[in-house]
């Protein structure tokens, strides 16, 4: 028998309504399907304390959609107000996506659709009783809806940044096809379709179309089982949805941290941080804001083959420590070692070779017993209470080493010269490993927690050990830490910061303080 699905202790249900939004069948790391679960159930937390809202608009697709609005609002009828401003370079974004949508979809007198100004919602009122005691089902959708005049053509264009190379889930597909087929307002359609449009390039891709019939058969092949896994989830899913999330304070996945990042200022809005976070920040402000706002990036930049190359030596060695009995690394390395997703051109792929070779020299599986002792890029979350920040860390590997867990961070180099920097402030991730072992965050046994930083050169590897209990190690990482944090903290507008990094900027296509922006114009 299955295990019932229960609430976490400090929540209540304010509704016997079941509420889906098609976006939970997508899943993914990015969301949390206990949270998705309590959301449709209608559960709030006991105690909701207000929190700050963040001064600028976040939602990346939201002014795009306002525009649409407007474009499309008859004429006299009052206009919809947003209350955040925007960015810059959301701003521009905004721009650029309503001009591809004009320019991909344009329109058609031979088939003339309108604008639905309602959404569409698809109902159902269980006959009996019901196993999750729901009076009533609903099913909605966000997209760009349109009709025929007479209602029997609908469709839904799903606005997107890029367009995956993976397609969506079928359960996706089946619930928005669903609502389509049965929502109202507005008579039952003869045909639906759901289509796909990138924002970035106007590109679009078809995921459905069909009879209502068929819109309908598709849920029946595929909606149920999806629909269950939104409604029952279970797994706590710590990450950057904490950010937003109501139930935060009653999560129990979610570890407190108070005072982790050195600062201390409760009524600022609740935010997410990184490492990757404070580095971009440092560089530029609005650099930071765009890459949160997921803003499509340079190729050129984003993809450059010496960074490149980086990630497909790591994507190696994860799959190589994370499966299987851990066998330490040896200097057999095949050929054709590049994982897939990943192009790299003579030069680079021979000198991951090498690399992945002087790898085998430090190799931390030599250090472990069985799998239970290896966690290859796990993800460590911990809420700092005192700053109301959730820190998100991904660290290369976590090993441990009879009983106490070691933090490895890997880089690489195509040369063997070497920094003069600190380690820590030259690997600020080094710093964030230092203070959560050294404040026991981890757990295991402290005799032997360290921090280690592993550089593979041409020449050789370097393998450089950090004692966390030091006193001098840890003042210098907690400083590094509220260096790159404080400015960031209280930060509301994210200003643009110009330079010569602009010529590096992956986002500055849309930032108009940017040389290359201006040059352009």
């Amino acid at each position: 028998m299955s295990q019932a699905w229960l609430p976490p202790d400090g929540v209540t249900r304010t509704s016997e309504v079941i509420t889906v939004s098609a976006g939970m069948f997508k899943g993914g790391e990015f969301r949390c399907p206990a949270a998705d679960a309590l959301k449709t159930r209608g559960y709030h937390p006991t105690d909701r304390l207000p929190r700050r809202r963040e001064q600028l608009e976040q939602f990346s697709l939201g002014p795009f959609m306002a525009a649409c609005d407007a474009r499309s609002r008859p004429s006299g009828s009052p206009p919809r107000t947003r209350t955040a401003p925007l960015h810059d370079g959301l701003r521009t974004w905004s721009d650029h996506g309503v001009k591809a949508y004009e320019a991909t979809f344009p329109a058609d007198p031979e088939r003339p659709l309108n604008e639905v100004p309602e959404p569409w919602t698809y109902r159902y009122r269980p006959s009996g009783p019901d196993p999750r005691n729901a009076q009533e089902y609903r099913f909605t959708v966000w997209g760009r809806r349109l009709a025929s005049a007479d209602g029997s053509y609908r469709e839904l264009r799903l606005p997107v940044h890029r367009l995956n190379r993976n397609l969506p889930p079928d359960g996706f597909t089946a619930a928005v096809a669903l609502v389509l087929a049965e929502g109202t307002p507005g008579p039952p359609p003869e045909h639906v379709r759901i289509v796909e449009f990138a924002l970035f390039d106007g590109r679009t891709r078809e995921l459905f179309a069909g009879s209502r019939e068929q819109a309908l058969a598709r849920y029946r092949e595929h909606g149920p089982d999806a629909l269950a896994r939104v409604l029952d989830g279970r797994e706590y899913r710590p990450g950057s949805a904490c950010g937003g999330c109501p139930y935060l304070s009653v999560c129990p996945a979610l570890r407190a941290a108070p005072g982790l990042l050195g600062i201390e200022s409760p009524d600022r809005p609740r935010r997410t941080w990184s490492v990757t976070n404070g580095r971009n920040y440092r560089v530029c402000p609005a650099r930071d804001h765009m890459r949160r706002l997921h803003l499509p990036t340079a190729d050129s930049v984003e993809r450059e083959v010496t960074a490149e190359r980086g990630r497909a030596l790591h994507a190696y060695l994860a799959d190589r420590h994370g499966h299987g009995s851990p066998r330490p690394c040896t200097v057999e390395v095949p050929e054709e070692w590049v994982p897939d997703g990943f192009d790299l051109p003579d030069r680079e792929r021979m000198l991951g070779a090498l690399l992945l070779r002087r790898h085998a020299a430090v190799c931390p599986l030599r250090c472990v017993g069985d799998g239970t002792d290896v966690r290859t890029e796990p993800r460590v979350v911990r809420h700092d209470t005192a700053a109301d920040v959730v820190v998100i860390a991904a660290p290369d590997l976590l090993y441990r080493d009879a009983g106490s867990w070691v933090w490895r961070e890997t880089k690489t180099s195509a040369t063997d010269r070497r920094s003069n920097r600190p380690l820590l402030e030259l690997y600020p991730q080094l710093a964030l490993a230092v203070v959560l072992i050294a404040r026991g965050d981890l757990g295991g046994a402290p005799s032997r927690a360290r921090v280690e930083l592993e550089v593979l050169r041409p020449g050789g590897a370097d393998l450089e050990i950090i004692d966390p209990f030091a006193s001098a190690n840890r003042t210098a990482a907690e400083e590094v830490l509220r260096a790159m944090v404080a400015d960031w903290h209280g930060d509301d507008h994210y200003a643009a910061m110009p330079g010569r990094s602009c010529e590096r900027c992956e986002v500055a296509r849309w930032c108009s303080a940017s040389p290359a922006t201006e040059a352009a114009a």
